[in-house]
C-alpha cells in the first residue's frame, strides 16, 4: 500500500512511509526493540534465593544505543541512523515462603515498571529515478509499563546455589498504536530461566550463570508476534568481604525464531547481541537495616538486527521482614 501511494503522490509521501516503517515497532527484532526481559538483570548471585521473608527492591535500568537504517524495496533505498535512550525504574516486592519445597523455598514477586524512552532518527531516501529526500524524526515518552508477575524456586547444596524462575508480562499498561517508544508491550509474554551460582567462602570466588527463553504472544493491534528469544547471563566476582564484591558480568542474546504475523512487514529479523562490563556489589546499613546495592555497566557488541549500545543497572534490595538478601 505504501509503495503504491508513493507512486501516486510522489517521493515525499514515500519518504515518510519508509521512515515510519523503519522506526516503528516493526523495525527491529523484538517489537519495540526492547523485550520485556531485561538483559543483564540476572548476573551476580544469579542462582541465589534469599531466605524466607518479604523483600523490597528498586531496580534502575538505563540504556543508550544506536543503529543504522539500511533498507531497499521497489527501487527505493533508505539509509540513515537511529539513536535511542531508555530509563526504566522497577520497584518490586519479593515474598519467599517459609515452607520447605523439595529441599528449597518457593517465592513470588511483582514488579511495576515506570520510565521513559526517546528516539531520534534521520534518513536519506533515494527514489527509483535518483530523487533524494532527507527527513528526521524525534520523540520521547514517559509512562507506566506492564506489571510483571513472577514465581521462583531456589535451593542450595554446599557451595552451590540454584534456582528456577518464571516471569509473566501482563499487558494492561498504556499503549498507543504507531508509537515506536511505548513503555508497555500490548502482548502477553512469558520467560523461564534456570540459574546456578558457585560461591567459595574461603577464596571469595563467585561464578554465576543463568539461561532462559522468552516466549511472546501476538500484539492484537499490530498483528506482530515477536520470535522466541534465548538469553544467557553470567558473572565472575571476587567477594573481598561479606559486604563487598567486584568483578565482571555479561550476556548473550539470540532470537531463535523469527518475528511473524501480518504486521512483520519487513521479515523475520532474528536479533543477536552480546555484552560485557564491570560490576560491584556493596552492602551497607541504615541503623540495623541492611541495604544491598548492585551496580553494573555493560557494553554491547556484535549486534545483528538490533540496536547496539551501553547498559547500566543500579539496584537496591532491602529486607522488610526476613533474612538479609545477598
Amino acid at each position: 500500500m505504501g509503495l503504491q501511494m508513493a507512486r501516486n503522490f510522489g517521493l515525499t509521501v514515500l519518504g515518510l512511509f519508509a521512515l515510519t516503517v523503519m522506526i516503528s515497532p516493526q523495525a527491529r527484532a523484538a517489537e519495540g526493540a526492547l523485550g520485556f526481559y531485561l538483559l543483564g538483570s540476572k548476573t551476580m548471585m544469579a542462582g541465589y534465593l534469599p531466605g524466607p521473608g518479604v523483600y523490597g527492591g528498586l531496580w534502575n535500568y538505563g540504556y543508550s544505543g544506536s543503529g543504522n537504517i539500511d533498507f531497499e524495496s521497489g527501487g527505493v533505498t533508505v539509509s540513515g541512523n537511529i539513536d535511542a535512550d531508555a530509563y526504566i525504574a522497577m520497584p518490586s516486592l519479593l515474598w519467599v515462603l517459609d515452607a520447605d519445597a523439595l529441599g528449597g523455598h518457593v517465592a513470588f514477586s511483582a514488579t511495576t515498571p515506570y520510565g521513559g524512552k526517546s528516539l531520534k532518527a534521520d534518513a536519506l531516501l533515494t527514489g527509483p529515478r535518483g530523487g533524494v529526500l532527507a527527513t528526521n524524526y524525534g520523540s520521547d515518552n514517559w509512562a507506566f509499563g506492564d506489571p510483571v508477575l513472577g514465581a521462583a524456586w531456589g535451593g542450595h547444596s554446599g557451595k552451590l546455589f540454584y534456582s528456577l524462575g518464571a516471569l509473566l508480562n501482563v499487558p494492561v499498561g498504556p499503549w498507543e498504536k504507531g508509537n515506536p517508544i511505548n513503555i508497555s508491550f500490548n502482548r502477553w509474554a512469558f520467560d523461564t530461566t534456570a540459574a546456578i551460582t558457585y560461591l567459595d567462602p574461603a577464596t571469595g570466588l563467585e561464578l554465576s550463570g543463568a539461561a532462559g527463553l522468552t516466549f511472546n504472544g501476538e500484539n492484537p493491534e499490530t498483528n506482530y508476534e515477536t520470535g522466541t528469544e534465548f538469553h544467557f547471563e553470567w558473572a565472575t566476582m571476587l567477594h573481598a568481604s561479606h559486604t563487598f564484591s567486584v568483578g565482571f558480568t555479561g550476556y548473550a542474546y539470540k532470537q531463535i525464531t523469527g518475528d511473524s504475523g501480518s504486521g512483520a512487514v519487513l521479515g523475520g529479523f532474528e536479533g543477536e547481541v552480546y555484552a560485557i562490563g564491570p560490576a560491584l556489589s556493596y552492602t551497607f546499613a541504615i541503623g540495623t537495616i541492611p541495604i544491598v546495592t548492585n551496580l553494573s555497566y555493560l557494553r554491547e557488541f556484535g549486534a545483528k538486527n538490533r540496536l547496539e549500545g551501553d547498559v547500566g543497572f543500579v539496584n537496591l534490595a532491602i529486607p522488610l521482614g526476613g533474612q538479609t538478601p545477598h
